[in-house]
């Protein structure tokens, strides 16, 4: 028997008007609900990739992390606001709502949307396309779970978002 459990997202969107990109997740993993904040899984390569590419150091906390995504005018959020789901597997998210994405879109001047992995990317065809009428770039997926990107590989992938933020 499955058990899957429904999961409202309980973390909230990190941007402000500055903010020139967006990248979206699917949806926090247990870790990252548990830590209230994104990317909360010590194997997740996200901060790692992105203090690489934007020359700094890696952050620590919450709050480095989020002073570095306001400084080089990143917003960071999911595609899915509610779904059911068995502990953090992608695979398993059924029954999905979709993060009004509008909160974002007419406060900030997003010129790119950016998503980590292909489940968001799929997520977002799917059920957000549509409604937002804005294309995505699908980045590879920083999860442990993407064992064939070396870090090396994703820094190098990742290092697009660049192109937005010059």
């Amino acid at each position: 028997m499955e058990n899957k459990q429904k999961v409202i997202h309980p973390i909230p969107p990190l941007y402000d008007e500055d903010s020139k990109i967006l990248i979206l997740g699917s949806f926090p993993s247990v870790k990252s609900r548990e830590a209230h904040f994104y990317y909360g899984h010590p194997q997740n390569r996200f901060w790692k990739v992105l203090a690489s590419i934007l020359d700094e150091n890696i952050p620590e906390t919450i709050d480095e992390k989020r002073e570095m995504l306001y400084r080089h005018k990143i917003a960071l959020w999911d595609v899915i606001a509610e779904c059911r789901i068995k502990g953090s597997s992608d695979a398993s998210i059924e029954d999905v709502k979709i993060n009004d994405l509008d909160r974002i879109l007419k406060k900030a001047d997003i010129r790119q949307i950016y998503v980590n992995g292909q489940t968001a990317g799929k997520m977002y065809e799917r059920y957000a396309k549509e409604k937002f009428k804005r294309d995505i770039i699908i980045l590879p997926s920083t999860s442990p779970a993407n064992a064939a990107y070396s870090l090396d590989r994703l820094i190098n992938d990742w290092n697009r978002i660049m192109d937005q933020l010059r």
